[in-house]
């Protein structure tokens, strides 16, 4: 399967993507945590099946110290004891906001809150939103995993 088009080669597209980029910024420069951040990306990866963010978040997460136990045990995180109770709920968040046939459940809900301030909640939310808008974008274009370097982005 090779590549449909590339954003960063079209001028609209590469300024799409440059604010994509900022808003990704602030999501991890906020306090959620660079692990949390890309633990929840990575999992929303996995369920859209989108091999280019899945390539980009396991090699940022090893980058930013995700040992490679947690790596291999997030497709199957609720059935793991390597993950935070924060984390489980962050997963979980993430989960549900992919899977939106039946929305974030009150439960859900209430485990983000008991873990994460407003501003934290503020990023998950749009992380959330975000790294579902970026799976589809690049499963539209065909983007290909495999060539991400740590940091590429920066």
């Amino acid at each position: 399967m090779e590549p449909r088009f590339n954003l960063m080669e079209n001028d609209l597209g590469a300024k799409i993507v440059k604010r994509f980029g900022a808003t990704s910024q602030l999501i991890t420069q906020s306090s959620l945590g660079k692990s949390t951040v890309e633990l929840v990306s990575l999992r929303i990866s996995q369920l859209n099946g989108c091999g280019w963010c899945v390539d980009i978040h396991t090699k940022e997460a090893a980058a930013a110290g995700v040992t490679p136990l947690r790596l291999n045990l997030v497709a199957a995180w609720r059935e793991t004891t390597v993950f935070t109770e924060a984390e489980r709920a962050a997963l979980a968040l993430a989960e549900e906001g992919t899977r939106l046939t039946d929305g974030v459940s009150d439960e859900t809900w209430a485990r983000v809150r008991e873990h994460f301030d407003d501003d934290q909640v503020a990023a998950l939310v749009t992380l959330v939103a975000q790294m579902n808008s970026a799976n589809r974008m690049s499963l539209i274009v065909r983007m290909q995993g495999g060539s991400y370097e740590p940091g590429m982005f920066a």
